[in-house]
């Protein structure tokens, strides 16, 4: 339980650091982002694939194969309707613009929150349920995150501050933000202790989960501002730092 602890810790932690540099830094620079989401995104990948969807399959025993591929194809369909209804993470932080008409009429900024908030929440499940795999598994997955939710923590700052939304309550949203991640850890790890046989299919699927927002959501935005070139060595410059982790 203290591991589960320092994780939810750790991760609504690293969106508060992020938030607090965010006051400071207005709007980061494309090639600094994109160089940062990079780096990110290796993480990410290493870790779902490391950390979550290889363990699955080591640990299925009797279980068809074809199970854990569903796992991982489940969780990232499930992101994958969270965004037709939702604004893409990060092309609404000011950076790029993009409109969603299912929401048309709604507020701008509540939509805003509401989509960092749903992506939160499976970040903080696939942190949780890795907590019930090996040491390794689970702090790769969380460091992977923790990551990743410094920079993202940076920018969702901007596009609430120019809504015209204060600074103390801009802070208690990212607040919320990061415990609802907290949530979804406490979640994550509960579900894989009251069901051990299911929790191979729970590996996978966030671990497909995190693919999807890597793929879909990071390395698009990456490629998008002409850094593709930075963009793809700091990924691979990120996997090879959750490599060398593993190694260590």
């Amino acid at each position: 339980m203290q591991q589960v602890l320092i994780s939810a810790v750790g991760l609504c932690g690293a969106t508060m650091l992020g938030s607090i540099l965010g006051f400071f830094i207005k709007k980061l620079p494309h090639k600094v982002n994109d160089t940062i989401l990079g780096y990110c995104a290796g993480i990410m990948l290493a870790a779902s694939t490391i950390g979550l969807i290889v363990p699955a399959f080591e640990s299925k025993g009797d279980m068809p194969w074809w199970v854990i591929c569903m796992g991982v194809m489940v969780g990232a369909i499930f992101l994958n309707v969270i965004d037709i209804f939702t604004p893409h993470l990060h092309t609404i932080t000011g950076l790029d613009s993009e409109e969603h008409h299912n929401n048309a009429s709604i507020n701008k900024v509540m939509l805003f929150v509401m989509a960092i908030a749903i992506h939160k929440l499976p970040e903080g499940i696939a942190a949780g349920v890795s907590m019930n795999g090996s040491e390794l598994a689970s702090w790769s997955v969380t460091l992977g995150i923790a990551f990743h939710n410094i920079p993202e923590g940076m920018i969702i700052i901007a596009p609430l501050l120019l809504a015209g939304v204060s600074h103390a309550r801009t802070f208690i949203i990212s607040l919320a933000i990061g415990l609802l991640e907290v949530v979804g850890v406490f979640i994550g790890y509960g579900l894989g202790v009251i069901s051990s046989t299911l929790l191979p299919v729970m590996l996978g699927f966030a671990g497909g989960a995190m693919l999807y927002v890597t793929s879909d959501e990071m390395i698009p935005e990456t490629h998008a501002h002409g850094y593709q070139k930075q963009a793809t060595y700091a990924l691979l410059l990120g996997f090879m730092s959750m490599l060398l982790l593993e190694e260590l």
